[in-house]
């Protein structure tokens, strides 16, 4: 596989419960790209996410992510493979029950952080990517939707991840926060980590235009938002 290269798909097929989503798809994704996934809901866009990071298994075909191959891959492998992923969901999931800083803390001695002084100083680090430093110390509760959402792309990189794969991360924001969001992982793309991002905000995606696919009639196609407006209005 070409080294660049992040997600290698070709000729793989999604099915759950004997129901076939997605059949015959093949794309590639290397490092630094942004890549929008679109479709109406129940079109494959969740499905193939789950693929990628291994929650929904593979058995024909060729599916490569992060260097480790998803046919009828074994356990410990899924648990290698996820420490080379960030993912970030649309409902943020923070523990409600601890602070900020204790819900990356808690990631990070759950995927084998032990010292100490290296937790706190990535902490620092990561709050400040993401511009939430000086709020380490608040509850998920006392801070906003976006502020969350911010705290969850932080939660996402602890591991300096290859891919960040986002679930309609912007789907409970309002619109200058989706700006904010988008930013800040437009940004983590230039610094050469993929993200592969399924959405529903085509006004959004007309602000930070990228590359696109599209999950239709169980396929998935690359197309062009800006030659294909229609496109958008179907969808």
């Amino acid at each position: 596989m070409h080294n660049a290269l992040i997600v290698h798909l070709k000729n793989i097929s999604i099915s759950q419960r004997e129901l076939t989503i997605l059949k015959d798809i093949s794309f590639d994704v290397e490092k630094g790209e942004f890549v929008y996934l679109i479709g109406k809901t129940g079109s494959g866009k969740s499905s193939i996410l789950k693929a990628l990071y291994a929650d929904i298994p593979l058995t024909s075909g060729e599916a490569v992510v992060a260097g480790y191959s998803l046919i009828k891959i074994k356990k410990k492998n899924i648990l290698a493979l996820r420490r080379k992923l960030g993912i970030v969901f649309q409902d943020f999931q923070l523990l409600t029950d601890r602070s900020i800083a204790d819900n990356l803390r808690f990631v990070m001695k759950a995927t084998g952080w032990k010292d100490k002084h290296k937790i706190n100083k990535k902490i620092e680090e990561l709050l400040k990517k993401v511009g939430m430093e000086n709020k380490g110390y608040k509850f998920p509760h006392q801070i906003s939707g976006g502020e969350q959402q911010r705290i969850a792309i932080a939660r996402a990189l602890i591991n300096d991840p290859e891919l960040i794969i986002a679930d309609e991360p912007t789907g409970n924001l309002d619109p200058e926060t989706t700006m904010e969001i988008m930013k800040i992982l437009f940004e983590i793309s230039s610094n050469g980590k993929a993200v592969i991002m399924a959405t529903h905000d085509y006004d959004m995606m007309q602000k930070f235009p990228s590359r696109t696919f599209r999950c239709v009639d169980q396929k998935i196609i690359e197309i062009n938002l800006a030659e294909a407006p229609e496109f958008v209005s179907a969808v």
